[in-house]
């Protein structure tokens, strides 16, 4: 599992102050994007050598409690499952003991010259990058 510290900052909430659901969701992008680059896979590096990008084709998000302006948060991500052409996250963002949301994700692979789906590019994500 890798975590990635977040802070909720004004442009994060609403007009009281309260962690705005758009913004839950940059955060969980992040941690998949800081996940990638713990597994040694850069996502320029992906893009422009091994011709393939990442696009979200679903999300599945519960929101269990409020995060509030200026609370230090955690996204916890990890990897749930791999297809031919999809890399399955869990995630969850946490404040302290308190998890404040669930997400299911699904990321597409497609070739980033024709958008179509592609092979995961190898060697595959096979295992959890260390937690730094």
């Amino acid at each position: 599992m890798r975590m990635l510290p977040v802070r909720v900052y004004y442009e994060d909430t609403d007009a009281e102050g309260v962690l705005y659901h758009g913004a839950t969701i940059r955060y969980l992008d992040r941690g998949r994007t800081e996940w990638m680059r713990a597994a040694g896979r850069s996502l320029r590096h992906v893009a422009d050598v091994e011709r393939r990008v990442f696009a979200v084709h679903s999300l599945t998000v519960r929101y269990l409690g409020m995060g509030r302006l200026d609370d230090e948060l955690t996204v916890r991500t990890r990897l749930s499952g791999t297809g031919r052409a999809s890399l399955d996250f869990a995630q969850s963002l946490w404040r302290e003991q308190e998890c404040l949301a669930q997400a299911e994700v699904r990321v597409a692979c497609l070739d980033a010259d024709t958008g179509r789906p592609a092979a995961l590019p190898a060697p595959a994500f096979d295992e959890e990058p260390d937690d730094a």
